[in-house]
């Protein structure tokens, strides 16, 4: 396992169980070059999940991806790092479905940033409803504030 810190390739265990909702494993990892740890869950793969992208091309789901975005949008925020790990995570057994699209997996991510934390969420809906004005921005808070969310 390739350390996210230093690159270096290789890694040891340092501790393994298995994680919240019994389908993966989750594995404490030491980089044997830099010491630093991190943690990788393993899970089996039957049938990847496709995204559908807006253009019509379709790509294996990836939780990483998901991941990344919501933490940018919750960078110096009070979000747990470990909600956002786990949302993406479970994203895949969560949905059910063969094939989704890439603007169900916005939606669904900006429902689960709603309730957390009120500047991830616009954050991340000012990238995924392609905010390209102020107005754009003003209005989506003013959205949260009328239904009492803000």
């Amino acid at each position: 396992m390739k350390c996210p810190y230093c690159s270096a390739p290789d890694s040891k265990v340092v501790n393994s169980r298995p994680s919240d909702d019994g389908a993966s494993i989750r594995r404490r990892r030491e980089c044997l070059r830099c010491a630093r740890r991190f943690t990788t869950y393993e899970r089996a793969q039957l049938e990847p999940l496709m995204v559908v992208k807006r253009g019509g091309l379709r790509e294996a789901f990836n939780p990483d991806k998901l991941l990344r975005g919501l933490t940018l949008a919750t960078e110096k925020r009070p979000v747990d790092p470990e909600a956002l790990r786990a949302f993406a995570y479970g994203f895949e057994d969560e949905v059910g479905a063969s094939e989704l699209p890439s603007e169900e997996i916005g939606r669904r991510a900006m429902t689960f940033l709603r309730p957390l934390d009120d500047v991830a969420y616009i954050r991340f809906a000012s990238v995924y409803r392609d905010f390209d004005s102020l107005e754009r921005f003003i209005e989506e808070i003013r959205g949260l504030k009328d239904r009492g969310e803000g």
